[in-house]
């Protein structure tokens, strides 16, 4: 069974005209917090930052910051609300990962003096008020099902996916920069395995729509990225946390179901170092 949600606010309407928020003097309080400290992996990757060079981000960069500090909230705002309404553990795993994706970027925003956007940390509260918007259709699409919900998860994927892409590819230069979004190019494509995988189990296939079909297929055949760091380029810096373990998620097909060579597994949810 094929199924699809198509959100009436696309990410070009969210990245047009985008420009930087000055308002505003650091984190919101409630969820975030800005640090990357607390675990091994996240003192590996401080580290690693700070060994990078300052290079003052220009219009275009920082006016990408904005934009993904808000997005990665949108993410962790939809599940926490989807999880509350449906109780399925994959919107709070997730949920906890989108909060890491959170902190890395208010930890470049803290670095250059940059102003936070997230001024206030209350669920389904943006400086943007398109984000607004996005959050309430998407809130809205998940809540007449469990199946729905998880569709509106990999919708946020693929779209956080296309989004960190694009940036890397087009917008940023600064090596600290593109080291985080390269790390949360790594989460959003293990939540996108994990989304697919739940949503396989169902018997529903998704479909893309922002990436490519031929580059979801290629995340969905492809091993779980987790226990690595990587560097501006995209390359595992260090390992660290609980490595992958060869288990494939999210296959496509009609149950979803993936194999290895040990039989059916299970794949996380996205709850890895730095997912």
């Amino acid at each position: 069974m094929r199924k699809s949600i198509v959100i009436a606010v696309t990410i070009a309407a969210l990245t047009a005209g985008t420009t930087p928020l000055l308002a505003g003097n650091g984190p919101g309080q409630g969820y975030g917090g800005g640090t990357l400290a607390g675990s091994a992996c996240g003192q590996v990757f401080a580290d690693y930052l700070a060994s990078l060079p300052l290079e003052q981000p220009d219009e275009t960069e920082v006016a990408s910051l904005v934009h993904m500090r808000q997005e990665e909230k949108l993410a962790r705002d939809v599940y926490l609300t989807l999880q509350l309404q449906w109780g399925a553990r994959i919107f709070a795993n997730i949920a906890r990962a989108e909060q890491r994706h959170m902190d890395m970027v208010a930890v470049i925003l803290d670095r250059y003096g940059l102003a936070d956007p997230v001024t206030d940390d209350t669920i389904g509260i943006f400086a943007d008020d398109r984000f607004v918007e996005l959050y309430e259709q998407l809130v809205e699409a998940g809540s007449t099902s469990l199946e729905d919900a998880l569709m509106v998860g990999a919708t946020i994927e693929d779209m956080d996916i296309w989004d960190l892409e694009e940036a890397i590819l087009n917008e940023v230069d600064n090596e600290d920069i593109k080291a985080v979004y390269q790390n949360l190019w790594k989460g959003s494509r293990n939540h996108m395995r994990a989304f697919a995988y739940q949503l396989g189990l169902a018997g529903i296939e998704y479909s893309a729509q922002y990436i490519s079909e031929e580059e979801l297929d290629g995340i969905l055949a492809s091993d779980p990225e987790r226990g690595t760091i990587l560097d501006a380029d995209g390359e595992v810096l260090a390992t660290c946390g609980q490595a992958g373990t060869g288990r494939r998620g999210g296959a496509r097909g009609t149950t979803g179901r993936a194999r290895s060579s040990s039989g059916p597994v299970t794949p996380g949810t996205g709850t890895g170092p730095l997912e």
